[in-house]
Order: C-alpha cells, then structure tokens, then sequence
C-alpha cells in the first residue's frame, strides 16, 4: 500500500539567525526565524509524511506554544516523525523537496542535505530528492526575506 502526502513551509530571513536547511548550517549573514531552529526543508518532509500517514501537522504533535521545542534541531523532530511512520509500518519510497531561497546559491549544498536526509530517513540517497530555486527577484522569496520548501512523500507499507 502506498500513501501520499505534501507540504509547504515558509519562515522569514532574519540577522542573527543561523541558516539552517536540511539539516545543514549553510555560511550566510542571514538565517530562519521561527520557534525551533526554523528548518523549512526538515518542516516540510516532516509535516509531508505526517500528512501522509493522516495523523495531524507538526502543531499537533510539536506546538510552538510549548517551550520544550524552542530553538530545537528540527532533526530531532524528524527523528520522531520517522519513528511514527515506523510505528504505523510504513517507509519511504521517495521525496522530492523544492526550496524557495534566493540567496545564498544551495548548488554546493544539496548533495550534503540529501545524504543527511537520506540518513535521517533511513532510505537510499536515491529517493531524496532536492531542488532549488530563486524566483528571480520576484516576492518574498526573490527578494531576500524568506525561504520555503515544499514536499510531497511517497510511503510505502513494510
């Protein structure tokens, strides 16, 4: 049995903030604001694969009202995803991640997010997938203040 699911996240460039994407710390004056360490791509697989499993968003299970999760390692909540996909007997067929960021450049960051996400995932570097664009100045994204990452997930029943 096979289950889809997607999602988007978006957090807002700020100074003083490290950028922080798949899991790795990209070198940049500016960083992701938000509650955890603001990880748009760790948000949006994450968010995708509970979606796909149809039991809630990461609100549900990590509320940003809850101290406990301020200025966490999205990984962390990543890891706790896919034991709950475990639990619920299913694995990854594949992702594909796009990241809406217009600086800096990810091209000599993806393979490292993909090998920490494949890792993270337990899946082979195969099914990971990730894309970036820059919308060519256009809104939020293409002028600098905000990055997203959409997901879609295909899981597999083990």
């Amino acid at each position: 049995m096979y289950r889809i699911g997607f999602s988007k996240d978006i957090h807002p460039l700020k100074e003083n903030r490290p950028l922080i994407l798949g899991g790795i710390h990209i070198p940049y004056h500016l960083g992701l604001d938000g509650h955890s360490d603001a990880d748009v791509v760790i948000h949006a697989i994450s968010e995708a694969i509970l979606g796909a499993l149809a039991i809630g968003d990461l609100g549900t299970h990590f509320p940003d009202n809850d101290d406990k999760y301020k200025n966490i390692d999205s990984t962390i909540i990543l890891k706790e995803v896919v034991k709950m996909m475990e639990n619920n007997h299913y694995e990854i067929n594949n992702i594909d991640v796009q990241i809406g960021l217009s600086k800096p450049k990810l091209k000599d960051y993806k393979e490292a997010m993909r090998n920490n996400i494949a890792s993270l995932l337990k899946t082979n570097i195969e099914n990971v997938s990730i894309k970036a664009m820059t919308y060519n100045s256009l809104g939020d994204i293409g002028n600098n203040n905000a990055a997203e990452a959409y997901c879609i997930v295909m899981l597999r029943s083990k």
